[in-house]
């Protein structure tokens, strides 16, 4: 099967945008491009949670009201989150409604507390998982190495619903590695960020 896909537009991307005309916005400007702000990081690691077990079209449709309800992820302000606040979120119909992981992304808000201060930020911490060679890596992985190293030391540390294989779609949306697929004209566009980019140090 092709890894790539003809859009109306005549450019070639990575198959999965085909499933809804969201993924496409999202593929072009979003996946892959590198990150290094601590709210996007936190952001991106606490829905990556929520869709465990559901697809992430699921979660990047809820992704506004999950932004509303969580401060746009500011983690210093979910970290002082209360059980009314728990009570609040299960009440709310516009995000996934899962007390094991809206009680997750609380705790993790305050490891992260805890983390920036021992580390400087979020962002120096998690980049130094950033695969060494990554020419080397085989396709349709959905795990890997550094994946499974990040999630072991996150899991340490107390953070929760932190999987190999949801640190691995994490990274991959934060430009840790370039999956677009050969062929896809923004595999070129990502490397090409990935180069300028100025990787954040302790």
């Amino acid at each position: 099967m092709s890894k790539t896909v003809i859009g109306s537009d005549g450019k070639s991307r990575c198959h999965w945008c085909v499933a809804t005309p969201q993924y496409i916005e999202y593929h072009d400007t979003e996946w892959g491009f590198p990150v290094c702000d601590d709210d996007r990081l936190f952001e991106k690691l606490s829905l990556e949670s929520f869709q465990s077990g559901l697809s992430w079209r699921t979660i990047l449709t809820k992704r506004e009201n999950f932004r509303s309800a969580f401060h746009q992820f500011d983690f210093n302000k979910i970290a002082s989150f209360t059980e009314s606040d728990i009570e609040r979120l299960l009440k709310d119909e516009g995000i996934v409604r899962h007390r094991g992981k809206i009680e997750a992304v609380i705790n993790n808000a305050q490891r992260t507390q805890e983390l920036v201060k021992q580390e400087g930020s979020l962002a120096s911490f998690i980049w130094r998982y950033e695969p060494a060679n990554q020419n080397t890596k085989p396709q349709d992985i959905s795990t890997s190495q550094e994946s499974i190293a990040l999630s072991k030391e996150l899991k340490k540390m107390g953070w929760k619903f932190v999987g190999p294989t949801t640190v691995y779609a994490f990274m991959q949306a934060m430009g840790l590695v370039n999956d677009h697929s050969e062929g896809c004209v923004f595999k070129s566009k990502v490397e090409q960020a990935r180069n300028s980019f100025q990787r954040p140090k302790s």
